[in-house]
């Protein structure tokens, strides 16, 4: 899939009526951010808005990017519903300009980077990190594809190089504390697109304090 049609890809899902993957937020995210202290968040590929808008209304100060408009578009209006503020920069990762060391955590909801830009896209993130900064990601791991020919509801990438590993998570993170790191199967159920048991890969890693 070239960069264009993965761009209209997004912004046609996004121009839908209603939310695609619901208003909600992803629960594993819920869960891990209320155990920490709120400080600046960066939620790359984030869509419409529903972890944004869930972290900014707990007191986050919210930084969100992706490639589609559209996306954008939903996000605002959800965080205007909730009475909330959130800044969302739409473009590549390569060509945002945020600040060195400035976000106490990064959520990687479902951000499914192309793998041929994967694991530079981890390390561009990490340097947006501060150091004891947490990460919390969720994805579709390795074991997916089963569950996907099963019930195509689920959704998530339908090729292998696609989905992420737990050893590809350990080499991408390498400079972190692991506290999390598991493939499990999960229910989802999350607007149209995340309906059903899935197989998900599940990291909470801390940012490694150098020479400490």
């Amino acid at each position: 899939m070239t960069s264009n049609e993965w761009l209209d890809k997004w912004n046609e899902r996004y121009s839908q009526e209603g939310y695609a993957y619901g208003t909600a937020p992803n629960a594993f995210f819920k869960e891990q951010l209320q155990k920490l202290k709120p400080g600046k968040l960066l939620l790359p590929a984030e869509g419409e808005g529903r972890n944004a808008v869930f972290a900014a209304a707990n007191g986050w100060k919210v930084e969100a990017f992706d490639i589609s408009e559209a996306g954008r578009h939903k996000a605002y209006s959800l965080a205007n519903e909730h009475g909330v503020k959130l800044n969302y920069t739409v473009g590549p990762l390569p060509e945002l300009d945020f600040t060195p060391g400035y976000f106490d955590a990064i959520g990687l909801i479902y951000a499914h980077f192309p793998a041929d830009i994967r694991e530079k896209y981890h390390q561009v993130l990490q340097g947006y990190l501060k150091e004891g900064g947490v990460v919390i990601l969720e994805a579709f791991g390795s074991d997916h594809l089963r569950y996907r020919d099963k019930n195509p509801a689920i959704g998530g990438p339908d090729k292998p190089e696609a989905l992420l590993s737990v050893e590809e998570i350990q080499r991408d993170f390498k400079g972190f504390d692991i506290q999390l790191l598991c493939e499990k199967e999960v229910e989802l159920s999350e607007g149209k697109y995340h309906i059903g048991t899935g197989s998900v890969v599940r990291f909470i890693g801390r940012k490694k304090v150098k020479n400490a």
